[in-house]
């Protein structure tokens, strides 16, 4: 399936759904080792992806995605917001200019891209109980395989990424706040990674639906 305006559109705001539906949880499991910030600041891009959904106007999904990561950065509070927008730039900056449909080929190269332009402000890896531990095998899963359908391909990326953020319950966080609890903080999953998961989950459903 080629990925254009319309399809889009869903799987965007399939994510800020699945986000806003999972805010208490996101919230509940930040209070525990982090700010307890989480999920309200992902509600609020949750907010930001529904409001450039609606006002997409034209067909050029670079911009699209572009203005996007952008609206992203500006949202206050944690780290949350900075992430995902680099994220989404990467995302953005892999995309065709004035392209009005992305196939396989050109995902997997804008995976790639948005996975390059988070580690150029972090070094998290796997196993450091962060959002990477869901980003990187997502991305993994997407680049590796000899796939052509962009159904597949997200798919595969859905469950990468799930895996990886259930396996974050046994690392013990090394980054932000939650380090200082060493520990403590094995059984508990990485409030990043999860709501990371939902995002490529909401990815696979939008596209799908």
């Amino acid at each position: 399936m080629l990925i254009d305006k319309i399809v889009l559109t869903r799987m965007v705001t399939r994510i800020a759904a699945l986000w806003r539906a999972h805010m208490d949880e996101l919230t509940n499991i930040d209070s525990r080792f982090g700010d307890g910030d989480h999920g309200v600041t992902i509600g609020k891009i949750a907010d930001v992806l529904d409001r450039n959904a609606a006002e997409w106007d034209d067909d050029d999904i670079a911009a699209f995605l572009a203005g996007l990561a952008e609206a992203i950065m500006a949202v206050p509070g944690g780290s949350a917001a900075p992430l995902y927008g680099t994220f989404f730039e990467g995302f953005a900056e892999a995309a065709p200019p004035g392209v009005a449909g992305i196939d396989a080929s050109v995902l997997k190269a804008m995976m790639s891209s948005a996975l390059d332009n988070l580690q150029t402000i972090t070094k998290a890896k796997i196993g450091d109980k962060t959002m990477m531990d869901t980003i990187i095998p997502a991305v993994q899963a997407v680049t590796s395989t000899a796939e052509d359908s962009t159904e597949v391909i997200l798919t595969k990326a859905a469950e990468a990424a799930e895996a990886g953020a259930a396996a974050t319950a046994g690392f013990v966080a090394k980054y932000g706040r939650a380090r200082s609890y060493g520990d403590a903080t094995l059984g508990t999953p990485d409030v990043g990674a999860l709501s990371a998961a939902m995002m490529f989950r909401g990815l696979s459903e939008g596209l799908s639906a």
